[in-house]
Order: structure tokens, then C-alpha cells, then sequence
């Protein structure tokens, strides 16, 4: 099972360009999932909608409740932003939890929950972007609070473990990393833990996801640094949801065009026997113009805010 993970990087930039690089970047990688941060959405166009209609894909997505600040930086008040989830398989059940900002800038945000009806098994999938600012750890650290409790409480009693990604704004060793993962600290949760994908990683692959080499995050003048993440939880019987390979994607100009200021993160985990991707999806999705793909068959395989 192919997970994806990518901040958008919004409406900045040349964003129709970009937007085009993007969906390059996605047909070429083939990820059954993808969780995306920074998803904008303007007078009934929405870019996760967009996405998923051209690779076939269900979706469903959840726009900050309070966005002035950002559409204050291109003004214009009419767009949204917020987290999306595009599944090449239906999207069975959703959710939201509102993530705390006390002492921090409050847009709104919150974390994205969908369960995936896999052909092996229903997926528990959440995506969520944290507060940016490099002096909001303490804030990061509620805000990965509140996220584990609701990955705690909407895991339920799914066999496969659950898999979290997102833009967390967070160094690896930072507080909020490891009280998430719960290996290096006590857990957020009593007894759960989340393994950070990349551990699995070769030692020698690029690993900055903010990373100066790209001209936008180069913007910034600050260090290279991996910022976003894929964690899935302890894995199941059999191996199930182990990580069996973990790379950067989208870190590169496509035709000229560097398609967001952040890199990707894909990562394959194992499907049970008998679970592989190939089946056929229903033809509903979970919001207004998700579409099925029965001819996609996917291969084995800081930011401004």
C-alpha cells in the first residue's frame, strides 16, 4: 500500500503552473493514499476535488475554521485552505478534531480522519498540519496531544494499524516528535506508539523535506530539515502496516516548475496476504465529485504557515 504525504503550499507562488507539476508528481508515483496539507479551495474549486477527479481517486477534505490570516498574505478573502485525504479506494468514514492553539496563532485547524475500505481490511488514515511558527513547540506539543487522543479514539478495532502524515512543523528530535512517537519519551496516549516512517530509510537518501535547494523554501534562509512525516502504528499480525520502503518524491522542478516549497514523503507498508492493491472500488466517493478508478493500479514501490 502506497502512502503519500505533501504540503501544497497553498495559492502562493505560480499556483496553476504548480498545480500542474503537482498532479505529475502524483500519476507518476502512484500512491493508493495521500494526505495533503495547505489544500486550497476558492468559489466551489477545490484542489484536492481536482486532483482526485484526474487520478480517479475518492477524496475528502476539512478547511480551516478561521483563515483571515492567510488570505490576508494574497489577498484575497474568498479562498479557503485546510488538509485533504484522496484514497484510490472508498472512504467509508470521516472526522474531525479541532487542534488547540493556546499561546499560538489560532487559524482553526484541526486533524482529518478517513477509514479506507482496503481490499484487506478497513485503513485508519488521518492527515493534519501544526502551527509553523519555531517558537510554537509548546503548542505543537498540545496540538499532538489532541491528535493522539483522537487517533486513540477513532482507531477503534481495526486490524491494521493506523497511519498518520502530515506537515508537524517539527524537527525530529523536537518535544512534539517524540511525545507523538512515544518511543523516545512517555507517549501522548498511554500505549501507543507511532513509528516515524523514515527510520526505515537508507541512511544515504536525501532526507530534507524543507530543504534550501528548492528555491521556495530557500526563501526562508533556514537550515535544511525534515519537517513532514508518515507514522503508522506498531504493526499487526503478520507484519501488517510494516514499512517496507520510504523515499522523498517532489523535489525537483517538473518541466521547469518546482511544484510546492516542501519535498513529499511516499511510503509502501505491507498489505496482508490476499489485500493487494488491484480491486476494483465502489463507484461513491465521500464528497460531491470523488470518482472511482478501476483502471488505476498503483505499482509496488518551514513552510510559509
Amino acid at each position: 500500500m502506497r502512502v503519500l504525504t505533501w504540503n501544497l503550499w497553498w495559492r502562493f507562488g505560480p499556483w496553476e503552473a504548480r498545480r500542474e507539476a503537482i498532479l505529475e508528481v502524483l500519476r507518476e508515483e502512484r500512491p493508493d493514499i495521500v494526505g495533503l496539507q495547505e489544500v486550497w479551495a476558492r468559489n466551489g474549486e477545490n484542489l484536492a476535488a481536482w486532483l482526485a477527479g484526474e487520478l480517479d481517486m475518492h477524496w475528502t477534505w476539512d478547511p480551516f475554521a478561521s483563515p483571515e490570516r492567510w488570505q490576508k498574505r494574497i489577498g484575497d478573502a474568498a479562498v479557503d485552505v485546510g488538509v485533504a485525504v484522496l484514497s484510490r479506494w472508498p472512504i467509508a468514514a470521516r472526522g474531525v478534531a479541532p487542534l488547540p492553539a493556546d499561546g499560538g496563532r489560532d487559524d482553526g485547524r484541526s486533524a482529518l480522519y478517513a477509514l479506507l475500505d482496503a481490499p484487506g481490511g478497513p485503513v485508519p488514515f488521518f492527515t493534519v498540519h501544526l502551527n509553523s511558527s519555531p517558537g510554537e513547540s509548546a503548542v505543537r506539543c498540545a496540538q499532538v496531544r489532541a491528535l493522539s487522543a483522537f487517533v486513540a479514539e477513532r482507531r477503534a478495532d481495526a486490524v491494521f494499524p493506523p497511519v498518520v502524515t502530515g506537515d508537524f512543523n517539527a524537527w525530529p528530535d523536537s518535544d512534539e516528535i517524540r511525545l507523538f512517537g512515544g518511543c523516545l519519551t512517555e507517549p501522548a496516549v498511554p500505549g501507543q506508539v507511532m513509528l516515524d516512517a523514515w527510520s526505515y530509510a537508507d541512511p544515504a537518501a536525501p532526507w530534507a523535506t524543507w530543504d534550501p535547494a528548492n528555491p521556495y523554501a530557500a526563501q526562508s534562509h533556514g537550515p535544511p530539515t525534515r519537517i513532514d512525516y508518515i507514522h503508522a502504528g506498531a504493526p499487526g499480525p503478520g507484519g501488517l502496516g510494516r514499512v517496507m520502503s520510504v523515499r522523498r518524491t517532489g523535489d525537483g522542478p517538473v518541466r521547469g516548475v518546482w511544484p510546492s516549497d516542501h519535498a513529499a514523503v511516499v511510503a509502501d507498508l505491507a498489505l496482508p496476504p490476499g489485500g493487494e492493491p488491484g480491486a476494483e472500488p465502489a463507484a461513491k466517493g465521500a464528497e460531491p465529485g470523488a470518482r472511482p478508478g478501476p483502471e488505476w493500479r498503483p505499482s509496488a514501490g518551514h513552510g510559509p504557515g
